[in-house]
């Protein structure tokens, strides 16, 4: 077996999506992003890039500017910006839990899942071309 499939060199992590959903009550959404944790390597990013076509499909009135406030308050607190309050200071791995905690908003994520990988960075960008490509 090649040191690389070596259990000790995959990194354990857990990861979801991010939705924007712009009716709650209507329980569409579009994929826009992942975020991802590993709490071994203290590492928790997440990409998220919106097909803002694709979501006027969904809500041609959609309030964009509204939209772009939430997701860089949720960039600010994975990134743990001391300017975005109390949550963005907390540990990598509380912040994770906080963004991905079930709520009723216009950002929203899926049910955390677990993988594991070599690379944190190729795994994000293989989850973010898998859910949101």
């Amino acid at each position: 077996m090649s040191e690389a499939c070596e259990p000790e060199n995959w990194i354990a992590f857990e990861w979801a999506t991010v939705r924007i959903v712009p009716s709650v009550h209507r329980e569409e959404f579009l994929n826009a992003g992942v975020i991802l944790h590993a709490r071994r390597e203290e590492f928790l990013e997440a990409r998220i890039e919106v097909a803002w076509d694709r979501l006027a499909g969904l809500d041609p009135e959609i309030d964009r500017p509204a939209v772009e406030r939430h997701l860089e308050a949720f960039m600010r607190v994975t990134r743990g910006d001391g300017d975005a309050g109390e949550i963005a200071l907390l540990p990598p791995s509380e912040r994770f839990h906080w963004l991905t905690a079930p709520r009723s908003a216009v950002i929203q994520t899926s049910e955390r899942r677990p993988g594991r990988a070599h690379d944190l960075d190729d795994a994000i960008d293989r989850l973010f071309r898998e859910q949101c490509g």
